[in-house]
């Protein structure tokens, strides 16, 4: 992949319209690929269990291919694709916590209707959790496609030194008894990879969103 390349990601638009077409395997491989691990994550984080985080990523992925067979649009005027695809995940991770059965939940409680109580509360409880995760949840995934695509762009012994010092939280002294380098240096590329890394994030968020 050539560093420079800006359009290795596919924007939401030009991929809702190649999953148009049920036989592009590539477009919703890239659909996949691009939103899959921040679907599993946000489910896991607000409470289900992998398997069931696995099913909300399915489920969700069915739901979008749904609304491509019913002749979807994209119209940004209203809202975001971002915030489109939240909705979904979010009634597919309430859908997984209305599903459990009693035996499936909490112990330690006397009676299936007590635990029955529970389940339902979670559900209900689920929505603003889920938005807070969803947000926590996005960001983590565009830091880590823009670090992706910064080690493509900044030599590797700059990214060494931002990833230890930066990412990592390690001193400056120890980083420069480490890898050999003067603070200088240290500065340096904290405020070169620092910039790249922010400028690619921004450009995922808009092509993401």
């Amino acid at each position: 992949m050539n560093g420079n390349d800006t359009n290795w990601l596919p924007t939401r638009q030009s991929l809702l319209t190649r999953l148009k077409d049920w036989d592009d395997q590539c477009g919703w491989q890239d659909f996949f690929d691009t939103y899959s691990r921040l679907i599993y994550g946000t489910a896991v984080k607000a409470g289900l269990s992998s398997e069931e985080a696995q099913e909300v990523v399915q489920e969700t992925v069915l739901s979008v291919a749904k609304k491509m067979e019913d002749d979807f649009r994209y119209d940004s005027s209203k809202g975001t694709f971002k915030g489109w695809l939240l909705q979904l995940t979010r009634w597919r991770i309430t859908d997984q916590f209305r599903k459990r059965k009693p035996d499936n939940a909490q112990a330690g409680f006397a009676d299936d209707e007590r635990r029955t109580e529970v389940i339902d509360r979670m559900a209900d409880d689920a929505p603003g959790a889920i938005d807070q995760i969803w947000e926590t949840e996005w960001t983590e995934n565009v830091l880590k496609a823009a670090i992706e695509r910064v080690k493509t762009k900044v030599s590797a012994r700059q990214f060494q030194i931002y990833d230890l010092y930066v990412l990592r939280e390690r001193s400056v002294d120890d980083v420069t008894k480490s890898l050999g380098v003067s603070s200088t240096q240290v500065y340096l590329a904290k405020h070169r990879v620092g910039s790249a890394l922010k400028k690619e994030m921004k450009a995922l968020e808009a092509r993401m969103a």
